[in-house]
């Protein structure tokens, strides 16, 4: 699991106290687990959330406010106290560390006093090492039933191998997922709870809603009933990325065919848009489109592009044909075993498990390498050979 600061914090003016709630909500790093508009509740509610840091503003009431610093460092010693007030008198300072504040910031907090702070409350506390980064990877499909699903649930799997990744898969397809299938969960929550529960999200609510596979990989089901609205608001399902960073080291989103807001919303912040397609014209026709279309909204470094199924005899344009017509190299390539991956589905067995020695469940652990540095590719397998891009143009190409 990365590391994350728990926050509350207490401001009876809403002004101040939204603005200062936005700025932590913007932070990877810290999770908001508790915000309070008086003083009288603010010492219970530290207790019973139990936050790494109390964050207390002095200027509704100086002198309440200055009591209650005392009373949180009395009553929940293991949390540091961060002061916020506009107020910069020297005895109002001097008085608010005496009562066990660890810092006192300017009112309104800006990021890099607040960071800063943040990162000397971490070496006081030991946590000099920085959260181990999150890759997040979106899974988009060239067209309908190119294994953008079996991608994203085998890799994730393969993922989460190594016992210092800590891996979520997100079904984003949120009419016709079947993310859960492939894994054999019947989930008792989704990403319709966490939706229903989006303002008072914390860390027990979204665990629950989370269900581990016996690989380790845990899932994040699209609802069980089909809606004609979106379950969530782009900025909300942002939030919710945010917190699973925040808790995962890497993060895998299988999106719909529609690109939706929902859908956008993930690829603007992901770190690879893995697009799969296999070798025929439909796909790549669309893979262009793709590109196009993601280059416009200044996307386009993210793209990795996935073939599928490669090496189906005389159905498929050649690699170096089709490299031709996309315009960017292939990342990796997944062989075909359509019975392999047939029976894994259906037994909701992942390929790890199932078939452990077949050549896809090979290319995927070398995919896997390949996108975490930290996991080593098997010494007998080799990474498949790039193709060279061949010197006639696809479109003259008959097949």
């Amino acid at each position: 699991m990365n590391n994350v600061v728990r926050i509350a914090i207490v401001d009876p003016f809403d002004s101040t106290r939204n603005s200062m709630k936005n700025l932590m909500l913007g932070i990877d790093s810290v999770w908001l687990e508790a915000e309070c508009s008086r003083y009288d509740f603010f010492t219970d509610i530290v207790t019973q959330t139990m936050p790494d840091i109390a964050v207390i503003s002095l200027d509704a009431d100086a002198a309440r406010g200055l009591a209650l610093i005392a009373e949180v460092r009395r009553e929940a010693p293991q949390c540091h106290i961060l002061v916020a007030s506009s107020s910069q008198e020297g005895s109002l300072i001097l008085q608010a560390m005496r009562n066990g504040a660890k810092e006192f910031l300017n009112s309104p907090l800006s990021l890099d006093d607040f960071m800063s702070a943040l990162d000397r409350i971490r070496s006081v506390t030991g946590g000099k090492e920085k959260a181990k980064g999150t890759t997040v990877m979106t899974v988009v499909g060239a067209s309908g039933g190119v294994g953008c699903t079996a991608l994203a649930v085998n890799l994730g799997c393969a993922l989460a191998a190594n016992p210092s990744n800590s891996v979520a898969v997100i079904d984003l397809d949120l009419s016709l997922g079947d993310a859960d299938v492939w894994l054999d969960i019947i989930p008792d929550y989704t990403i319709q709870d966490v939706a229903e529960n989006i303002t008072r999200l914390d860390y027990s609510m979204l665990k629950r809603s989370l269900t581990q596979h016996d690989t380790g990989a845990f899932l994040l089901p699209r609802p069980v009933h089909m809606e004609e609205l979106a379950p969530m608001s782009p900025d909300e399902l942002q939030r919710v990325i945010a917190l699973l960073k925040a808790t995962f080291s890497h993060l895998i989103i299988d999106v719909s065919k529609s690109f939706t807001p929902l859908d956008l919303a993930v690829m603007e912040i992901s770190d690879q848009i893995l697009v799969v397609t296999q070798l025929d014209l439909p796909c790549l026709r669309n893979v262009v489109r793709i590109n196009q279309f993601l280059e416009e909204r200044g996307l386009a470094d993210k793209i990795k592009v996935i073939v599928n199924r490669a090496g189906l005899e005389d159905t498929q344009i050649s690699l170096n044909k089709a490299l031709e017509t996309i315009g960017r190299d292939v990342f990796w390539q997944i062989p075909n075993e359509y019975a392999v991956v047939v029976e894994s589905r259906n037994n909701g067995v992942p390929l790890v498990s199932e078939f452990p020695k077949s050549k896809i469940t090979k290319a995927i652990k070398q995919l896997a390498a390949k996108i975490d540095a930290s996991l080593s590719p098997e010494s007998e397998e080799e990474e498949p050979e790039k193709p060279k891009r061949g010197m006639f143009r696809f479109l003259n190409a008959k097949k």
